[in-house]
């Protein structure tokens, strides 16, 4: 019964969020634009559709995802996993090898799955004839993304000023924004935000907060939060670096042919 109200409950909260949606949609193209809707049947099924599929998808993140990413977090970084022959030496930033490489991994799992990426993939390649590729797009925003968290709980663990890395990212994508192909420019600034969305959100803020809850002189508040700014940034960077890569591939091959 218990799992039962709270799928009844999400689903409420689902359609209230979702319902304005709707009638924003609706209201303007029935008293702005005064047009009728088109298939207006299959248009409010598919309403139904995402109402109930983002209610399962929030209830099985609640019950799979967000546990076993906050017991993966705990698990690699107490001390009986980082020194399990019982050393009591201090801890060193290479002792956390494996936490750089479960964020990596989720970072880069949880991209390729999110519903936004794919969305933005599937335009990105219809508006420009096939030239980007779907796969390609999401892959490069995943490698962003996965360098991303791990350079960021790499900072958690050393204790370094995010601003630093932070800012030291921006100028190097204003850098790119100059010599990437221009068509590739904006979607790449889209990519560092479509990531930070409903799989990639709650994993990394639950693996950065458990990160800094279990490192020696770091506080939650301050050192815990963070790791989503990198989520976004690096994402930008791959993408114009694909870009970039690719073009040179192109003319290196024309190049060739000559």
């Amino acid at each position: 019964m218990a799992m039962v109200s709270d799928i009844f409950n999400t689903l409420l909260l689902t359609a209230r969020d979702v319902v304005p949606i709707a009638v924003i949609l609706f209201g303007f193209q029935l008293g702005v634009l005064r047009r009728p809707i088109v298939h207006w049947q299959k248009v409010l099924l598919g309403f139904v559709y995402v109402i109930l599929g983002l209610t399962f998808f929030l209830v099985g993140l609640e019950l799979a995802l967000f546990p076993i990413g906050a017991s993966m977090a705990d698990q690699l970084t107490s001390p009986s996993f980082l020194h399990p022959d019982g050393d009591l030496s201090p801890f060193v930033w290479q002792d956390y090898l494996w936490v750089y490489i479960f964020a990596a991994a989720i970072g880069f799992s949880t991209t390729i799955a999110e519903p936004s990426l794919i969305a933005v993939a599937i335009k990105a390649n219809e508006v420009s004839g096939g030239t980007i590729g779907i796969q390609g797009l999401r892959i490069s925003v995943a490698i962003g993304v996965a360098m991303g968290i791990a350079l960021g709980c790499f900072r958690i663990v050393v204790g370094d000023p995010i601003h630093y890395y932070i800012m030291a990212g921006y100028v190097l994508v204003v850098i790119q924004t100059f010599f990437a192909p221009k068509m590739i420019v904006p979607l790449a600034y889209d990519s560092g935000g479509v990531t930070t969305s409903t799989v990639t959100v709650p994993l990394v803020a639950a693996l950065g907060l458990g990160l800094a809850t279990n490192v020696d002189g770091r506080d939650p508040l301050i050192d815990g939060f963070g790791l989503i700014a990198f989520a976004s940034l690096f994402p930008m960077i791959t993408v114009m670096g694909y870009a970039q890569l690719v073009e040179f591939m192109i003319k290196r091959k024309s190049a060739k042919e000559r």
